[in-house]
């Protein structure tokens, strides 16, 4: 009896905490319906043909050009994709033209909320008071949503949005998605008319959640949870410290170097679908610009370049540059080889700043007949003094890059030879290009 008891004042007070919140989803939705049955009784008393034209026939709109995140946060600054500014632009339909002259090219419009379930795209001919209808006004004893500069200026048929904040999330609305919305001002359009303009749906959060918002596009000293379908302090995130995976960069470099190493490492903890969505995202990263360089003889003359992830982008053979696009198939197939001997002694890569290749003359020719590999001995010091004499006769003249050492372990061979100008790295260019050529020492260690 007494459980029965308690079970029934259990279920009342339930009843009781959620009698408000239907009370209001119901005056909500009779709101709407009246709203719409009202609009639906105007058009057939008055009815407006499909299209609203302006003068001359024009049929003008406004339009969002910038796409918006997937959420954006309270408190925040309202910005597009990637942190782009929003703009927006009034056009005629008629043409697809940007309407850059008239009083209407600069006109002023009023930035409001929408509610995220105004999908009326089958149908974009909506009424203004159709529009208006899914407008979402602020909470009782709340400030309002958006709070900011809340109206622009045309200039040319083109205007941006400035400054806006939203002061409240999107949770407590039926789609628990927002849009962002333009209107014609009041005195504005009272001539002509002007459709409305609507953004695709986005969420807003509490600002508590920025501490743990994702990047877009992600950086490379970013923590490597900052990735999309990596939770901080996740059991995925947690792997890859383990693995010494700690920011963005640590990720991408592996994934270049061996992509299955990683995706073993997250096992299945990550779906394939996770796997494709991390990767995509990691892949918007901005790269620096440090170059390495994989020397494979004892006189620099032939290289393999890596970008700042480790990405192989070409070949230096004899002073000339050879990109990664220019190589034919057998230069291809000896690059693989260098790339595989180049990860596997890594710490023997120098680094460079991203001006080394503006010191290097780009191969103009293809090389049809390849050279046969080569023994390399060991340097002698008259090799060496030869060499900088050699070095010292160059004509080719540029600025002295900024090269640093690899922060790896072991140390770099011949450190003398990266104080030099970039003029003195590497011998004259020749008539033909010995981009494929493969000591036979690190043949051997295939």
């Amino acid at each position: 009896v007494i459980v029965e008891a308690v079970k029934v004042d259990s279920l009342q007070r339930l009843c009781s905490s959620l009698e408000p919140l239907f009370r209001r989803i119901v005056s909500e939705e009779v709101e709407r319906a009246l709203s719409k049955l009202g609009n639906s009784k105007l058009t057939s008393r008055s009815p407006e043909p499909k299209r609203i034209q302006g003068r001359d026939g024009r049929n003008l709109q406004l339009h969002f050009k910038t796409r918006m995140p997937p959420h954006l946060f309270t408190g925040g600054k309202v910005e597009g994709e990637r942190g782009s500014a929003i703009h927006v632009v009034l056009i005629d339909a008629n043409t697809g033209n940007v309407v850059q002259t008239g009083e209407e090219s600069a006109s002023k419009l009023n930035v409001v909320v929408l509610e995220g379930d105004f999908n009326d795209e089958d149908d974009e001919n909506w009424t203004r008071e159709h529009f208006e209808s899914f407008e979402v006004k602020e909470r009782e004893g709340k400030r309002p949503i958006l709070t900011g500069d809340t109206q622009v200026m045309l200039k040319e048929g083109v205007g941006t949005l400035g400054d806006l904040t939203f002061t409240d999330n999107s949770s407590w609305i039926r789609s628990r998605k927002f849009r962002l919305g333009v209107k014609a001002a009041p005195g504005y359009g009272d001539g002509f008319h002007i459709r409305e303009a609507k953004t695709e749906p986005f969420a807003v959060k509490d600002h508590r959640g920025e501490l743990y918002k994702k990047h877009y596009p992600p950086a490379l000293h970013d923590e490597v949870w900052r990735l999309d379908r990596i939770a901080k302090d996740g059991v995925l995130h947690k792997k890859l410290l383990k693995a010494k995976i700690v920011t963005v960069e640590d990720f991408l470099r592996l994934l270049v170097k061996d992509p299955q190493k990683l995706r073993n490492l997250l096992g299945s903890g990550m779906s394939n679908r996770m796997w494709e969505n991390t990767m995509e995202h990691a892949k918007t990263c901005v790269l620096g610009g440090k170059l390495y360089v994989f020397y494979t003889d004892q006189t620099h003359a032939t290289g393999v370049v890596f970008n700042h992830i480790y990405e192989f982008r070409g070949l230096i053979a004899n002073g000339q540059f050879l990109s990664l696009e220019s190589l034919n198939h057998d230069q291809k197939i000896s690059a693989d080889i260098l790339v595989k001997i180049a990860y596997e002694n890594w710490h023997k890569a120098v680094e460079y700043d991203g001006k080394l290749l503006n010191c290097l003359p780009v191969a103009e020719k293809e090389i049809k007949g390849l050279p046969e590999p080569k023994m390399v001995t060991a340097p002698t010091a008259q090799n060496h003094q030869q060499l900088h004499n050699q070095n010292n006769r160059q004509t080719v003249q540029c600025h002295q890059n900024a090269i640093t050492y690899s922060p790896l372990p072991q140390p770099v061979e011949y450190p003398q030879f990266v104080q030099q100008h970039c003029s003195q790295l590497l011998p004259s260019p020749y008539n033909t290009i010995s981009s494929c050529l493969i000591p036979y020492s690190l043949l051997k260690q295939l």
